[in-house]
């Protein structure tokens, strides 16, 4: 892999996101091949593993932490604050004093004296808490050296500029696919004005764009797809038409649908990287080496018009979801 700087460091373009090992897709898989698979990720070359406090409401970074403890100084380890599971619910908290109990908790778990890319998950504006004091204290913890640089998750880029204010903001990390292009609008733009990187999480559009059929029906209880409208009717039975299509072109481009749809975003900008992530190892494996595909402009044309925001059905959030959210977004309310 060409590698590509990010929070200082020259790191591959494709990285690893962990939240399937321990969240939100229903039944995750035990430790033991959790730990399995972050191996393999590391043998095949991966060293950008993303994590978050919000994860297994903390399971996610003890699972992260001690697997890759032999190679820590080899990899950028990131994991996120602002959000994270307590009393068993789901809780943004963007205050200074909850910030700094998050590090030295995610620290713990992750069983290391340092975050290398420390994301703030949420811009707490339900709690009206000013993005200057959440960064602010995410800076003076910088200087602690447990953190290494602040990255800021689902923002606009006008809170990206304020943050960025108060002290370097080293990336934004943000869903971006061919079926979620919302941070065309501005933030991808901002990052790279700001020197800034981009992470692109859920590349593959939450297992959308591969060449898995989907069965919303047959996904787990606590499968987060299950409040996405984009995954119930009759936006899917509209989404799903775009498949054969978006398959077809992938053949043409002699690779895989997941490939292609990372390789696209790979292809949009040079300070973009792509978080994909898998619980499977063959998945692991196919998505690794996107990379390695180079996209023709024919190829990146006909899945830009195939996939948009104009041809995808349906919202990425639920109203509810998408009121804690920062991001600019088209106007998609078919």
């Amino acid at each position: 892999m060409k590698k590509r700087r990010l929070a200082g460091r020259a790191v591959n373009p494709v990285g690893l996101g962990c939240m399937n090992l321990s969240h939100a897709y229903g039944h995750p898989p035990s430790p033991e091949d959790g730990v399995k698979l972050l191996h393999k990720a590391v043998e095949l070359g991966v060293d950008h593993f993303d994590s978050a406090a919000l994860y297994g409401f903390g399971s996610n970074e003890e699972l992260v932490g001690p697997a890759l403890k032999t190679v820590r100084d080899d990899i950028l380890l990131v994991s996120k604050c602002g959000m994270q599971g307590i009393d068993g619910k789901r809780v943004i908290d963007g205050r200074p004093e909850a910030l700094r109990k998050t590090l030295d908790d995610s620290l713990k778990r992750l069983q290391t004296d340092r975050i290398d890319l420390w994301y703030l998950h949420r811009y707490d504006k339900l709690n009206n808490v000013p993005i200057e004091d959440s960064v602010g204290e995410m800076a003076r913890l910088v200087d602690t050296g447990k953190v290494g640089a602040i990255g800021l998750s689902e923002v606009s880029a006008q809170t990206l500029r304020k943050a960025h204010k108060v002290h370097p903001i080293a990336a934004v990390q943000s869903e971006y696919s061919l079926w979620s292009r919302n941070a065309e609008i501005a933030v991808i733009d901002a990052c790279a004005e700001l020197g800034a990187s981009f992470v692109a999480f859920s590349p593959v559009a939450r297992g959308f764009l591969t060449d898995v059929d989907l069965d919303p029906e047959n996904f787990a209880e606590k499968d987060i797809r299950r409040g996405m409208p984009r995954f119930n009717t009759p936006h899917f039975e509209q989404n799903q038409k775009l498949l054969p299509a978006f398959r077809e072109i992938a053949k043409e481009a002699d690779c895989s649908p997941a490939q292609l749809a990372i390789a696209w975003t790979l292809h949009k900008a040079p300070h973009i990287h792509a978080i994909p992530g898998t619980t499977s190892i063959g998945h692991l494996e196919e998505n690794i080496s996107a990379d390695a595909i180079t996209l023709s402009p024919e190829i990146i044309s006909k899945a830009e018009v195939l996939i948009n925001q104009n041809t995808v059905s349906g919202p990425r959030y639920p109203a509810s979801t998408q009121a804690e959210i920062d991001t600019e977004e088209f106007d998609q309310t078919a």
